[in-house]
């Protein structure tokens, strides 16, 4: 092969050569040109690439179209910088920062001085879609360092000028050009606006810090999604009023659970249904804590700066703990357990045989979340973990991770949820221990979780500061992840904090900890609880299980009756005497998400029947009294 040719090897494995100057699209166009029209960029060594960029040596190449799992990220991306385009045309005062993709969409942050409203977000999204069918070419270029510093500064892009000001002297500066519009992006675009298509919406505003950093100037942020087709865009939208109806806020609203106030930031109140919901979980985690061997404890929520900076917490966490002062010391309000619990594990001495020590808490912790971040129950200041620590030896890390991923699967079963995927997350750049203890932990869990039979993804750069972790992820009722559950496997802690225990050869040795967690918090946990339930909890959940409503006012005392003895055999009961039409009763008690509703009149009374009406059905069940109460405790009783 001559210079003047470049090697391309395809994804089937075969291999093209093509003369200098090649780019995705000569490579797309010879193949055919149905799949020329189609691609959107192309993977060049597994790095995404524009298409019309010149391939500068052999290389692997992959043409990336709607369909392929890649698009999703460059067509978001793309919607951001058009979005921007939109937003300077209409508001030419207007500086842009910058916007990246999301999950599920994208944003850019602009800085100006009037806020903009919902009808500017109208009138952007509509000038979006003209300047989609513009077909504008986008353009990538390499500028010089000095000469895009200088430009930005020239139009009044501080905040552009100022982010290249920060990068190396030698970093490739890229722009890319739509008409006569720029942005500084590392890319890659598609060719032309008229490829984004109109699958895009704009949702909503926020606020945001420049850099992130609250001491900075505060910026607007315009959140909206995309997605490859206009069918998926509504599929996402339809997703989104159904998540809106089933918001824990609006929900816990409803049905009387919660509250918050400003007096209490990020903190909650919880109202007696509320709790009686809380407690509910927290029992049934309790027996299943028990049956698995845990022993629970507590630890104290005051801890003196030592112990803090003696585990690595106080280095690591500090500006997010609240501070205590008290005569000559400095105490932290806990935002973990971990370092209390190795305190309990170094009282007396430990043996091999007194391994594995399982040690559980429903641990109540502080951290001080920035305000803006908080978010109903599902980001807050204070909160209760459902923690636990297993001290064990190297060789018991295999056993111990099978019997808690086997727990971990029965108790989100239990608790609705059946699809659950798990990533393994290995070593952050900014982490405690050394590499070998690194590379050991690692293994050990990999190990382990191949051991367990769980299939997982990699999450690299996301473990603990102290050792590697596995992440469980839920998907809820509409098909939203919610990362609860967490293993990690730590080395360090026990190092740090000098546990130990006497081995077989009488010597003393560290154990390994493994940190774990099923629900997270509890708060957090409730919150996607009551979403994925929409407040329609099954009756071993529901706060109010049972409803008696009387038909007439001659029915009282019998409706009185009826409901302690419902009360009697454990459940959770109310009475209904108003003096309202059953129709009205029925509705109302409906929209309190009440699962059944004991309707009783005059022939109730003088049978000593219930009719039962279910939450969502139209028919109803009439039983005698007593066939009810066996048949309702039975579905009321909290799972094995």
């Amino acid at each position: 092969m001559s210079s003047a040719e470049v090697k391309i090897t395809l994804p089937d494995g075969s291999a093209r050569s093509y003369q200098r100057p090649a780019t995705g699209r000569t490579v797309a166009e010879s193949i055919g040109p149905r799949l020329a029209k189609d691609a959107l960029v192309v993977k060049v060594n597994g790095a995404l690439w524009d298409l019309d960029r010149e391939l500068e040596c052999d290389a692997a190449l992959e043409i990336v179209t709607r369909s392929h799992p890649d698009a999703l990220e460059v067509l978001r991306h793309d919607c951001a910088h058009v979005l921007a385009q939109a937003a300077q045309e209409l508001y030419p005062e207007t500086q842009i920062t910058f916007g990246p993709a999301t999950d599920d969409g994208f944003y850019y942050d602009f800085a100006r001085k009037e806020p903009f409203t919902p009808e500017d977000l109208e009138r952007i999204e509509e000038r979006m879609h003209e300047i989609v069918e513009r077909d504008i070419p986008i353009k990538r270029e390499v500028w010089d360092r000095a000469a895009a510093i200088a430009h930005f500064n020239e139009i009044g892009e501080k905040y552009k000028a100022e982010h290249i000001a920060t990068l190396a002297e030698d970093a490739v500066i890229t722009i890319y050009r739509q008409g006569d519009w720029l942005d500084l992006c590392l890319g890659p675009h598609l060719a032309s606006t008229k490829q984004l298509g109109h699958a895009f919406k704009l949702l909503r505003l926020s606020g945001a810090y420049w850099r992130g950093d609250a001491k900075n100037e505060q910026l607007q942020r315009v959140y909206g999604t995309c997605w490859e087709s206009e069918k998926q865009l509504k599929a996402y939208l339809l997703r989104l009023e159904e998540a809106a109806k089933r918001d824990h806020r609006r929900v816990g609203r409803e049905m009387d659970l919660f509250h918050q106030q400003e007096e209490a930031v990020g903190s909650v109140f919880w109202h007696p249904k509320g709790w009686t919901l809380y407690r509910t979980v927290e029992r049934y985690m309790s027996s299943r804590l028990e049956a698995a061997g845990y022993q629970e404890v507590k630890t104290p929520q005051l801890i003196d700066r030592a112990l803090w900076e003696a585990s690595g917490h106080w280095e690591k966490f500090r500006e997010h703990m609240f501070i205590a002062e008290s005569e000559d010391r400095t105490l932290a309000v806990k935002p973990m357990n971990c370092p209390g619990h190795v305190q309990i594990f170094r009282q007396g001495v430990k043996s091999y045989r007194d391994l594995p020590l399982r040690m559980a808490e429903f641990g109540a912790c502080h951290r001080n979340e920035p305000s803006g971040a908080l978010h109903g129950l599902m980001r807050v200041r204070a909160f209760t973990q459902d923690d636990a620590h297993i001290f064990c030896t190297e060789e018991q890390i295999v056993s111990e991770t099978k019997i808690f991923c086997d727990l971990l699967q029965t108790v989100y079963r239990d608790l609705g949820f059946a699809e659950v995927k798990v990533k393994f997350s290995d070593r952050p750049e900014v982490r405690a221990g050394s590499d070998a203890t690194w590379d050991k932990a690692e293994q050990a869990l990999i190990e382990a979780t191949e051991a367990a039979g769980l299939a997982y993804t990699l999450n690299p750069g996301e473990g603990a500061f102290y050792g590697p972790k596995l992440e469980f992820v839920l998907t809820d009722a509409i098909g939203r992840d919610w990362q609860c559950g967490t293993l990690q496997v730590d080395f360090v802690l026990p190092e740090r904090l000098d546990a130990s225990y006497i081995g077989q050869d009488g010597e003393r040795h560290r154990p390994v900890m493994l940190h774990r967690a099923i629900l997270g918090s509890f708060e957090r946990f409730l919150a996607i609880l009551i979403e994925q339930y929409a407040g329609r909890f099954p009756l071993w959940l529901a706060p109010v299980q049972v409803v008696v409503a009387t038909i007439v006012n001659d029915a009282d005392a019998y409706a009185e009756k009826a409901s302690a003895a419902l009360k009697a055999a454990g459940l959770r009961v109310e009475t209904d005497l108003r003096n309202e039409k059953i129709n009205y009763k029925v509705r109302e008690l409906s929209h309190r998400k009440i699962p059944v509703i004991a309707v009783v009149g005059q022939r109730e009374a003088e049978e000593g029947t219930v009719a039962l009406r279910r939450l969502g059905g139209k028919e109803q069940e009439i039983l005698a009294l007593e066939d009810a109460i066996v048949r309702l405790k039975e579905e009321a009783a909290p799972p094995a």
